[in-house]
This record gives structure tokens, C-alpha cells and sequence, in this order.
């Protein structure tokens, strides 16, 4: 096993002992001891964290009956290097800059008790990818969760070139992304988006041919119809009115209403790897939140702006002492 000589055996992290709302539960703790690594894992020093709404569900006790023993740590989006290594591990070595969704979410049985939101992580090997180059750890951080359910979800429902998209919920962190893969990686013809008047020039910015202000008109009682309609704001009643005949829904959130595919993504850093091309292009990129990157210490307002519901693509926790 390689290791860095300089790792501490505690760290500070952020953990909740109890089920409830995180911004009330959460805690910060001084003294938790460095998770061991099993011979498939590496242990990260975290750079960066983002936070995603499943933390909310899991702390909520969404998850309880499959869930790690509690005290847990939250986080799943991770950005950090290398500071050991399992023995069967191939693809990294010890220094190397990673990113990934550390919850391999093949079965919510996976879910590990110390999450990105703390000093020092641990994952898979096959659940990381090298941190593309031009990113910063910040930008990086913003992506895995967020770009393998985009990603995944769009291969789901076989969107190919020429087809139109709409995407509900474009200016959050799973619709930024969807919008730049259909138009960028997918080669979709027409891609239209739903926002709040504010976010309409970000929607058009990252390539959205036709943005919806939802304040102001119902997307579901437009004349146009399309081929995919990508649900990720838990609307998939409504998305059905959107899609053209013999179209596909795919939602993320939710209760799916029939015939909509309910999708949850596979933690995979080989997907990352795919499309590192385009992240690195400059052709994709992390849509982050304005307010942000919150610092280590500021994490419960972080959470306290995720459950506001208006934030601008992904908000990031940086820096992690």
C-alpha cells in the first residue's frame, strides 16, 4: 500500500447522529478517525465538495432501511488527490488529481458512512476519473453526479441527432448539463428549456434554442411537441402533454407517472472518462452556483441555499482545510 507519511489518523467533517432536516442536524466534528481503504479503494484528501439533493432525502431518512449506521457523513460529489492506494488499485497512484460520485449507487445498499464532506474520503476505484485538466478542483467537484444522470438518462431514452429535447428545470445542476450533452455530444436539433425569467440568457448561453419562462407560460400547453422530454424538476404528468407521439420521458424526480422512465444514475468513473473529450474541449462545462463555492466552514448555509430550491446550477464547498 503507497501512502503519504503527512496523513493525519483523525479529520474535521460534517456529520448528523439523527434523521431529520440536515440544515438542523448537521454538526461539526473535530475528531473523526480516517476511514480505512479496502484493497479497490484510494483514500482522497477532499479539495472540493458539491452538494446535491439526495443528501437532503438521505439525511431525511429516505434511505433508513439500506442505510450505513449513523453517524454520517454527507456527500456525494467529491474533487481531491490521491494520498493512498489499495493493492489491486490500477488506474491511480498516489498524488494524482480525481473526481467522481463516491455512492455506488448500484443498490442503495452502498451508501458508505463518511462522505465527501470532510478532509479525507474514501471510494472505489472504478467509482473515479482523473480530473480533466483545464477544470479546477471547484469546477470538477460540480460535475459527477450531476453529468453521469444527465448523461445516462439521455442514453436511456436513445436521444439521437436531428431529434428535439425539452428540459425541465434547465438552469439547475442535472439541467445545465442535459441542455450541453443534447446539443454538444447528442447532436439534438432543437433543444428548449424551462426557467425563471432571470436564468433565460444562462438557458440560451449554454446552447437552449428555444427557452421557456415557466412564470409565465405552461410549457405542456404549447403547440410544439418533442421527442425526449427530460423531467428534472418531478414533473413527469406534465412532461407526458410535451412529448410528441411515440416520444420518451425520462424523469429523475420522483413519482414517474406512466409511460415515463424513471431514471436513477450508475456511479461509474469509466462514464467520466468518456466524456472527458468534451469537458476538456471546453465544449461542456460546470454550471456553479453564484453565491458560491461556500467555504468549509459555511457548509449548513450551503445546504440552507440547495433547499431554497433557486440555485444556479451546482453549489460547491471549497476550500476543505
Amino acid at each position: 500500500m503507497a501512502s503519504i507519511s503527512s496523513v493525519p489518523t483523525h479529520m474535521k467533517a460534517w456529520a448528523y447522529s439523527e434523521y431529520g432536516n440536515i440544515v438542523e442536524i448537521l454538526k461539526f466534528d473535530t475528531n473523526i478517525p480516517i476511514p480505512d481503504i479496502n484493497e479497490d479503494q484510494v483514500l482522497i484528501k477532499v479539495v472540493a465538495a458539491a452538494l446535491n439533493p439526495v443528501d437532503c432525502k438521505r439525511a431525511q431518512g429516505y434511505f433508513k432501511n439500506t442505510d450505513s449506521p449513523l453517524p454520517t457523513v454527507p456527500g456525494y460529489d467529491v474533487a481531491g488527490v490521491v494520498v493512498r492506494v489499495g493493492i489491486q488499485v490500477r488506474k491511480f497512484k498516489v498524488g494524482d488529481e480525481v473526481y467522481g460520485d463516491i455512492v455506488d449507487h448500484d443498490g442503495v445498499n452502498k451508501l458508505r458512512s463518511i462522505g465527501s464532506l470532510a478532509e479525507y474520503t474514501v471510494a472505489e476505484e472504478k467509482l473515479l476519473a482523473h480530473k480533466p485538466s483545464n477544470l479546477s478542483f471547484i469546477e470538477a467537484a460540480g460535475l459527477p453526479l450531476a453529468i453521469l444522470t444527465a448523461y445516462q438518462a439521455l442514453e436511456i431514452v436513445e436521444l439521437s441527432a436531428g431529434q428535439s429535447v425539452l428540459v425541465l428545470g434547465g438552469a439547475g445542476g442535472v439541467g445545465t448539463l442535459v441542455i450541453q450533452l443534447a446539443k454538444h455530444l447528442f447532436g439534438a436539433s432543437k433543444v428548449a428549456a424551462t426557467a425563471s425569467t432571470p436564468k433565460l440568457d444562462l438557458l440560451r448561453s449554454l446552447g437552449a434554442d428555444f427557452p421557456i419562462d415557466y412564470t409565465k407560460e405552461n410549457f405542456e400547453e404549447l403547440p410544439e411537441k418533442f421527442d425526449v422530454v427530460y423531467d428534472a424538476v418531478g414533473e413527469s404528468d406534465k412532461a407526458l402533454k410535451g412529448v410528441k407521439e411515440g416520444g420518451k420521458v425520462v424523469t429523475i424526480e420522483p413519482p414517474a407517472t406512466p409511460p415515463a422512465i424513471m431514471y436513477s444514475l450508475i456511479s461509474d468513473g469509466a462514464s467520466l472518462e468518456k466524456l472527458q473529450p468534451y469537458l476538456e474541449s471546453g465544449k461542456m462545462k460546470a454550471i456553479l452556483d453564484p453565491k458560491g463555492p461556500f467555504p468549509f466552514s459555511k457548509t449548513v448555509e450551503a445546504f440552507a441555499h440547495l433547499k431554497t430550491k433557486r440555485a444556479i446550477g451546482k453549489i460547491v464547498i471549497h476550500p476543505i482545510p
